[in-house]
C-alpha cells in the first residue's frame, strides 16, 4: 500500500471526500484518533486498502481559521487559505462590527484580507457609509479593495488575476452577493457539487458544510456557511488588537500603564482618536471585540 497526497474537499463525520487528481474524487475515512481532524483546504496523507480508502494523516497546516463555539472552544473550519475576501455591497448596509471581526479572522490566522464590493454600480460615493467610501478609509489602514458588479459581470476578471492560483474564502454578510460571485468564480459549480454528492454516496449534496472547489484558473474557492455566525471569544485580547494595526501602534504610549483609554490624561489612543488616525467607529468596535474576548 502506497501513500499518497490529497487535498479535503469536504469533511463530515469519519468519512473526508478528497481530490487526488484523479478522475473522480475519493470517499476516505478517517484513521482512528486521527488529530487534527481534517477540514477543506487541508493537504492529507491517504492510501487505498481493498476497495476502501483511508486518511492517515493531516499534512501541518500553513494556516487555519477557526471560530469559537458556544464555549469559545476553538473549531477548525478551513486550512490553508490564501486570501479571505470579504464581500460588501451598497445593500444591506455594510456591518462595520463584523467587517472588523473578518479582518481579526484574517490577522490571526495570518491570512492576506481583501474587501471585494459588489453592487457597485448602485453605490452612493457622497456617503461617508457607502461600501466606496468605507474601503478608501479600510485602504488607509493597508486592506487592499477591488470593485465590480456579478450582474454585470464586472471586475470579476480582475479578481480571478488577483486570487491567480491560491485558495480563497468569501466571507461577507447575507444578502451581498457571495452565491453570485462563487458562481461567477466556479462556473461549473453545479457539475462541482454534483460531483461531492457522488462520491459522499450522500445525494444531493447541502452547503451546510463548507466545502471546496477549484477554479478554472488553478486555484481553488472555499464556501464556509461557518463564518456567517462569527465567534471570536477563543481569541486573546492581544490577538484582537493586533487586528486594530493603528490601536496596537498607540499601546504603551500612554501615560500611564493601566490606561483603560477612557478619560486618562496623556492618553495615547484618545489623542489618535481626536486627531483622526482612529476612526471612533474601529476604536468602539475594538471595545467590544476585546470584551467578548476577556
Amino acid at each position: 500500500m502506497t501513500q499518497r497526497i490529497g487535498r479535503v474537499v469536504v469533511s463530515s463525520g469519519n468519512h473526508c471526500v478528497i481530490d487526488a487528481n484523479e478522475p473522480e474524487l475519493i470517499l476516505a475515512k478517517l484513521a482512528r484518533h486521527l488529530k487534527p481532524r481534517p477540514v477543506a483546504g487541508d493537504q492529507v496523507n491517504w492510501l487505498r486498502h481493498g476497495p476502501g480508502a483511508f486518511i492517515e494523516s493531516v499534512i501541518p497546516r500553513r494556516n487555519v481559521i477557526e471560530r469559537g463555539d458556544f464555549r469559545g472552544n476553538p473549531r477548525a473550519l478551513a486550512a490553508n487559505i490564501d486570501y479571505l475576501v470579504i464581500v460588501l455591497a451598497p445593500l444591506p448596509a455594510p456591518d462595520t462590527l463584523l467587517l472588523d471581526r473578518f479582518l481579526v479572522l484574517a490577522s490571526a490566522a495570518g491570512i492576506s484580507p481583501l474587501i471585494w464590493i459588489n453592487k457597485a454600480d448602485i453605490d452612493d460615493p457622497n456617503n461617508p457609509l457607502a461600501t466606496g467610501a468605507l474601503s478608501k478609509r479600510y485602504a488607509k489602514l493597508g486592506v487592499p479593495w477591488q470593485s465590480g458588479s456579478t450582474l454585470q459581470s464586472h471586475g470579476i476578471n480582475t479578481l480571478q488575476t488577483t486570487l491567480g492560483a491560491g485558495t480563497a474564502i468569501l466571507v461577507g454578510q447575507s444578502g451581498v452577493g457571495k452565491s453570485s460571485l462563487t458562481q461567477k468564480l466556479v462556473p461549473d459549480l453545479a457539475l462541482r457539487i454534483g460531483a461531492v454528492s457522488e462520491a459522499s454516496g450522500q445525494g444531493r449534496h447541502t452547503t451546510t458544510e463548507t466545502t471546496l472547489f477549484n477554479t478554472p484558473n488553478g486555484g481553488a474557492l472555499i464556501d464556509s456557511p461557518g463564518v456567517r455566525t462569527l465567534r471570536l471569544a477563543h481569541l486573546t485580547p492581544a490577538e484582537i488588537t493586533a487586528g486594530f494595526p493603528e490601536i496596537a501602534d498607540k499601546m504603551g504610549r500612554c501615560r500611564f500603564r493601566d490606561c483603560r483609554h477612557l478619560s486618562e490624561p496623556d492618553c495615547a489612543i484618545r489623542q489618535a482618536l481626536e486627531t483622526g488616525e482612529i476612526a471612533h467607529e474601529r476604536l468602539k468596535n475594538w471595545r467590544r471585540l476585546v470584551d467578548e474576548a476577556s
